[in-house]
């Protein structure tokens, strides 16, 4: 079974987002990127599939700019056999990605796709699901746990109530959550093996898709700072200021 797995270039976690100056988005000049941590896990478990015996082949996928061929190394330093970069310097919203990640479901005739839930830097959680309506494949979403059984997969999933258990047929989509594994770390051999997997470049025209944005940014604020803090001298005091200044939300 292959099992092709998309990979996004965002802003290292580690890293203090900034603004902007005039307000258009986050500054990414200078700053260290890597590859999405949800992502990474989506890798992880693809991996421990084929370690397994489960998958045959694992094919990452990224799109966008040039740059993002790095995040396709790390994921081939992880395990992954090939990559493929759709490359555009269009900014990608969650409905392009999805018809883009449908072509290449189309083409490479995946048995599975296993993605992150989210990006931490626009916080979506919608191409997944979006992917899955495009296909009319079966969907398990926020996955903290995998099990093939038969021809088809048991997703554990975790909602607002609990966790949920879905039976999927394959072909699927699963979007996997913090719990599902925890990465491991590429080593020396492995990052220098990458460099010899092959990484297919193509355009959006070749897939047959506009990728032209739907949504426009009005604009991007930090967040409100938060105000100190004032200490009391006594609980008297305390409670006069929680009725007269506490503000009920």
């Amino acid at each position: 079974m292959k099992i092709l797995v998309p990979v996004k270039r965002v802003v290292d976690y580690n890293v203090k987002v900034r603004v902007k100056s005039d307000g258009t988005g986050v500054e990414t000049a200078g700053v260290k990127m890597s590859m999405n941590p949800f992502d990474e896990i989506a890798v992880e478990e693809a991996v421990r599939l084929k370690e397994k015996g489960i998958a045959t082949e694992i094919v990452a996928v990224s799109l966008g700019t040039a740059a993002c061929a790095e995040t396709i190394r790390t994921a081939l330093a992880m395990g992954a056999d090939r990559g493929i970069l759709v490359e555009t310097d269009v900014d990608l919203q969650p409905l392009a990605v999805a018809k883009l990640l449908k072509a290449l479901a189309e083409r490479e005739q995946p048995g599975l796709m296993i993605l992150g839930k989210q990006a931490i830097d626009d916080d979506m959680s919608a191409t997944g699901q979006m992917l899955a309506a495009l296909l009319g494949w079966p969907q398990g979403t926020f996955a903290s746990k995998l099990v093939f059984e038969n021809d088809g997969l048991t997703v554990t999933r975790e909602v607002d109530g609990g966790l949920e258990t879905v039976a999927l047929s394959l072909p699927a989509i699963v979007t996997t959550d913090l719990r599902l594994n925890e990465p491991r770390y590429a080593s020396l051999p492995n990052i220098m093996k990458a460099r010899k997997k092959p990484i297919e470049t193509l355009k959006p025209a070749d897939l047959g898709v506009d990728p032209a944005p739907r949504l426009t940014v009005v604009s991007v604020v930090e967040p409100a700072k938060r105000k100190a803090g004032a200490k009391v001298g006594s609980v008297a005091e305390l409670v006069q200021k929680l009725r007269t200044e506490a503000k009920v939300i």
